[in-house]
């Protein structure tokens, strides 16, 4: 009785040939599988074309990977000199700027300058997140900033907290109530976006402060005095370091990652497991804190508050502080807050030549 020969599938024969390759012998597949050595000679034959398709994918797979392990360990070393060169940056400016006012050739005015500029850094990076990374257009930054700076300040003048760690404390309280209210308003307010969005934001922004002028515990229309100065340079220097470099590190991280995917493409978004109304709350959230702590340094560095210092005028500089250093850079915020400051100080300096100017035209027209 002649015996059948056996049909092997083409999967079957595979699994042979990749123990093979693997370094099993042939004599040992014979013994565990059946399969005679001339069998599997024969199929060597057969599917070499198919092994060595395999061998040469696999092959360039792996050069690949080998390829993106060592740009991504390129990318890290950048990185880390990228922030060790920032830094250093940021120790060499801030002993340069300690040495000049130290030595008095930085007068009281042009320290009061900079620690404004410090501010506005503070709230342009903030704003950011918002603006920049999230895409949402909002105009009521400026109330956030002065719940920050009128909690700050009630809590100081009180006397419950003095000193720098009251200050500091403070300031983190401002933020956190700041934080609360954003929360507050962010809930029904980020259900829209675009124009609705800014125009819903601006009025928040105005009711703040119209309610700000309507209790006595605030000072009311005529503002609240009384406040203890703090224009210690140092500190509020590395109080904006530390804010810009968290700000960032949330920005960058994860959760960043997840605010950049919503401005993108909200629906989408959503459609692959990310939570938009937490993220878009987040973030809103985030950009509120922030500003609140700048109200707090903006509260103390002046020593009097009026709330039409925080109308929504205020908000329109930040925006265009943002705007105008690029929509989600941080950087663009940060060089944009610096010369959007100063300039208007340069420029101050030749009020009296545009009244010559004027004077000339009239004598000219006349």
């Amino acid at each position: 009785m002649n015996k059948r020969s056996k049909r092997y599938t083409d999967e079957f024969k595979m699994l042979i040939l990749e123990l093979l390759e693997e370094g099993r012998t042939k004599k040992s597949l014979e013994n565990e599988y059946g399969v005679a050595t001339a069998t599997i000679r024969k199929w060597e034959k057969e599917f070499k074309g198919i092994i060595d398709k395999k061998y040469n994918a696999n092959k360039a797979l792996n050069e690949i990977m080998a390829l993106k392990r060592q740009l991504q360990q390129e990318m890290d070393k950048n990185k880390k000199l990228s922030y060790i060169a920032t830094y250093a940056i940021l120790l060499v400016l801030y002993f340069i700027l300690f040495s000049l006012i130290n030595s008095g050739f930085i007068s009281r005015y042009q320290i009061g300058i900079i620690i404004l500029i410090l501010i506005n850094v503070i709230l342009a990076a903030s704003l950011n997140i918002t603006v920049g990374c999230l895409g949402q257009i909002t105009l009521g930054h400026a109330g956030f900033m002065s719940i920050g700076a009128y909690t700050a300040a009630l809590l100081t003048k009180s006397g419950f907290l003095s000193g720098y760690p009251g200050y500091i404390v403070a300031l983190i309280v401002g933020g956190i109530v700041a934080g609360i209210i954003g929360f507050i308003i962010g809930i029904p307010a980020l259900r829209l976006t675009g124009d609705y969005l800014a125009i819903i934001t601006l009025a928040f922004g105005e009711i703040i402060r119209v309610l700000i002028e309507y209790f006595k515990f605030t000072g009311g229309a005529q503002g609240l005095t009384g406040i203890p100065k703090v224009n210690n340079f140092t500190l509020i220097y590395f109080i904006t370091i530390f804010s810009v470099i968290f700000m960032y590190s949330i920005m960058t991280s994860r959760h960043g990652r997840a605010v950049l995917a919503i401005r993108e493409d909200e629906i989408a978004s959503g459609a692959s497991g990310i939570n938009t109304t937490y993220y878009k709350t987040f973030a809103f959230v985030l950009s509120a804190i922030f500003a609140g702590i700048a109200g707090g340094i903006y509260a103390h560095n002046l020593g009097i508050l009026g709330a039409k210092q925080f109308d929504y005028n205020y908000s329109i500089n930040i925006l265009v502080m943002v705007v105008l250093g690029g929509m989600g850079s941080f950087t663009g915020s940060i060089l944009s807050a610096i010369v959007l400051t100063i300039l208007p100080e340069v420029l101050r300096s030749f009020a009296e030549y545009r009244i010559c100017l004027l004077y000339t035209s009239d004598a000219a027209d006349e």
